[in-house]
Protein backbone atom coordinates (compact mmCIF):
# COMPACT_ATOMS: atom_id res chain seq x y z
CA UNK A 1 0.00 0.00 0.00
CA UNK A 2 1.34 3.09 -1.07
CA UNK A 3 1.16 6.46 1.31
CA UNK A 4 -0.04 9.68 0.41
CA UNK A 5 3.53 12.45 0.43
CA UNK A 6 3.55 14.99 3.12
CA UNK A 7 3.49 17.86 -0.15
CA UNK A 8 -0.32 16.37 -1.20
CA UNK A 9 -1.60 17.47 2.17
CA UNK A 10 -0.09 20.25 2.40
CA UNK A 11 -1.38 21.01 -1.05
CA UNK A 12 -4.82 20.78 -0.42
CA UNK A 13 -4.54 23.33 2.75
CA UNK A 14 -2.74 25.87 1.44
CA UNK A 15 -5.88 25.21 -1.51
CA UNK A 16 -8.47 25.01 0.99
CA UNK A 17 -7.36 28.47 3.01
CA UNK A 18 -7.27 29.85 -0.31
CA UNK A 19 -10.79 29.20 -0.99
CA UNK A 20 -11.78 30.61 2.75
CA UNK A 21 -10.36 33.11 1.84
CA UNK A 22 -11.58 34.38 -1.43
CA UNK A 23 -14.95 33.43 -0.14
CA UNK A 24 -13.87 36.00 3.08
CA UNK A 25 -12.46 38.74 0.45
CA UNK A 26 -15.87 38.24 -2.03
CA UNK A 27 -18.58 37.58 -0.15
CA UNK A 28 -21.25 39.59 2.28
CA UNK A 29 -23.20 37.26 3.63
CA UNK A 30 -22.08 36.96 7.51
CA UNK A 31 -23.05 33.54 7.27
CA UNK A 32 -20.76 32.57 3.74
CA UNK A 33 -17.73 34.48 5.16
CA UNK A 34 -18.31 32.71 9.08
CA UNK A 35 -18.02 30.03 7.23
CA UNK A 36 -15.15 30.63 5.14
CA UNK A 37 -13.46 31.85 8.25
CA UNK A 38 -14.19 28.19 9.67
CA UNK A 39 -12.60 26.69 6.24
CA UNK A 40 -9.30 28.71 6.73
CA UNK A 41 -9.18 27.51 10.57
CA UNK A 42 -9.38 23.76 9.43
CA UNK A 43 -6.85 24.21 6.51
CA UNK A 44 -4.44 25.65 9.00
CA UNK A 45 -5.45 22.62 10.97
CA UNK A 46 -4.63 20.33 8.57
CA UNK A 47 -1.51 21.52 7.84
CA UNK A 48 -0.78 21.36 11.43
CA UNK A 49 -1.57 17.68 11.87
CA UNK A 50 0.28 17.09 8.78
CA UNK A 51 3.59 18.56 9.72
CA UNK A 52 3.16 17.11 13.26
CA UNK A 53 3.06 13.55 11.70
CA UNK A 54 5.66 14.06 9.45
CA UNK A 55 7.61 15.04 12.40
CA UNK A 56 6.77 12.51 14.51
CA UNK A 57 5.73 14.82 17.70
CA UNK A 58 2.50 14.97 18.93
CA UNK A 59 2.73 18.90 20.00
CA UNK A 60 0.80 19.82 16.56
CA UNK A 61 -1.91 17.53 17.16
CA UNK A 62 -2.34 19.44 20.47
CA UNK A 63 -2.43 22.54 19.33
CA UNK A 64 -4.93 21.45 16.84
CA UNK A 65 -7.45 20.14 19.84
CA UNK A 66 -6.76 23.61 21.37
CA UNK A 67 -7.75 25.36 18.04
CA UNK A 68 -10.96 23.49 17.67
CA UNK A 69 -12.17 23.46 21.23
CA UNK A 70 -11.27 27.84 20.74
CA UNK A 71 -13.48 27.51 17.19
CA UNK A 72 -16.44 25.59 18.82
CA UNK A 73 -16.55 28.62 21.38
CA UNK A 74 -16.02 30.93 18.19
CA UNK A 75 -19.03 29.42 16.62
CA UNK A 76 -21.49 30.05 19.22
CA UNK A 77 -20.75 33.27 19.74
CA UNK A 78 -20.33 34.53 16.18
CA UNK A 79 -23.75 33.05 15.18
CA UNK A 80 -25.48 34.09 18.37
CA UNK A 81 -23.92 37.76 17.27
CA UNK A 82 -25.27 37.51 13.75
CA UNK A 83 -28.91 35.63 14.72
CA UNK A 84 -28.94 39.35 17.18
CA UNK A 85 -28.54 41.72 14.37
CA UNK A 86 -30.66 39.76 11.95
CA UNK A 87 -33.06 40.23 14.83
CA UNK A 88 -32.69 44.10 15.00
CA UNK A 89 -32.77 44.86 11.37
CA UNK A 90 -34.28 42.07 9.65
CA UNK A 91 -31.00 42.11 7.00
CA UNK A 92 -27.64 40.47 7.57
CA UNK A 93 -25.97 41.74 4.35
CA UNK A 94 -22.78 43.09 5.54
CA UNK A 95 -22.79 46.23 3.40
CA UNK A 96 -26.04 47.28 4.72
CA UNK A 97 -25.06 46.61 8.38
CA UNK A 98 -23.11 49.77 9.62
CA UNK A 99 -23.57 49.18 13.57
CA UNK A 100 -21.02 52.62 13.79
CA UNK A 101 -24.12 54.76 12.67
CA UNK A 102 -25.78 55.39 15.81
Amino acid sequence: MTTIPVSWYLIVSALLFTIGTIGVLVRRNPLIIFMSIELMLNAVNLAFVTLSSYLDSADGQIFVFIVLTVAAAEVVVGLAIIVSIFRTRRNIDVDEMNLLRG
